[in-house]
């Protein structure tokens, strides 16, 4: 079984409307660079704003 990491090992980034940080996830590994949201309420106030 692999080891785990802590989440304070994984990379962060900040997000580009709330401006809050958020660690990577393993459904965001094939795209990470692309990814600049938090979550889809961020994603849609993009939209709105």
């Amino acid at each position: 079984m692999p080891r785990m990491r802590k989440k304070s090992d994984l990379p962060a980034k900040t997000c580009a409307i709330c401006g809050r940080p958020f660690v990577w996830r393993r459904k965001w590994a094939r795209d990470w660079d692309a990814v600049r949201h938090c979550s889809d309420r961020c994603r849609s106030a993009r939209r709105r704003a």
